[in-house]
């Protein structure tokens, strides 16, 4: 019983959020008239106010109260990229199609709206990726920093927030050692100097071909290995070989 009026004090307490009752930045009510104006007790409300600060929609300041965040995207969505770190075998490949069908679309809403400062950032990125061509860890550091600036480009932090936790760390260091063990890494930064191009271009239209050719290559190559005796776990668990 007291879990199901854990769940409507949630419930209720979404809905507060929701309509404006506690908009975000706004603190809530002490507990005791909380309580009282969910119509539940103490300690379902309590066990509510747990459940929704581990979703980070609250956040409990010690010796002042509880608030509601900010509720950005970035926060709410902060466990995903956690979630798909217990992701393994056919579900990888699951995210590498919502790769497929989210990131040709950004890029080209990202040519059409990227700024002059923007681009500069992307090119910085490309730049510095030639340099590093053959260092492994260091790609993989500028491959995330590459797409996550022409991401920001597009203005939409939940598609931002939501194409980082697809694309993991982890998933993107081990494309690109597979890639160097291709012999191919040159070839990949290429296709990073193709996005890059049409962006430039303000070429929406190149831009999400360039990009679905360029995921397109990793979820092929991610299809090819994913479950092979011979790949190493840190595709699942995030820890190197």
């Amino acid at each position: 019983m007291t879990g199901s009026l854990t769940d409507q004090a949630i419930d209720r307490i979404r809905e507060f959020v929701r309509s404006g009752r506690f908009p975000a930045g706004s603190k809530l009510p002490p507990e005791n008239a909380l309580a009282t104006e969910l119509g539940i007790s103490r300690s379902p409300t309590r066990e509510a106010v747990k459940a929704l600060t581990l979703a980070r929609v609250l956040e409990i300041r010690r010796g002042d109260g509880t608030y509601v965040t900010s509720l950005a995207p970035s926060l709410l969505l902060e466990g995903l990229e956690s979630a798909v770190s217990l992701m393994s075998g056919n579900t990888i490949t699951e995210l590498t199609e919502v790769r497929r069908l989210l990131e040709p679309s950004a890029t080209a809403l990202a040519a059409s709206r990227i700024t002059d400062e923007q681009l500069a950032v992307v090119r910085g990125h490309l730049d510095a990726m030639h340099e590093a061509v053959d260092d492994i860890e260091q790609l993989t550091v500028l491959d995330a920093a590459f797409h996550r600036a022409v991401v920001d480009a597009t203005g939409n932090e939940t598609l931002a927030t939501l194409l980082d936790g697809i694309s993991s760390r982890t998933l993107r260091a081990r494309i690109w050692r597979g890639t160097a063990e291709r012999g191919v890494t040159a070839v990949t930064v290429a296709q990073h100097t193709a996005i890059y191009e049409a962006l430039a271009n303000r070429d929406p239209l190149v831009a999400s071909a360039a990009a679905l050719m360029h995921v397109d290559t990793s979820e092929r190559w991610l299809r090819d290995h994913i479950g092979d005796e011979d790949v190493p776990t840190d595709v699942v668990t995030g820890e190197r070989p």
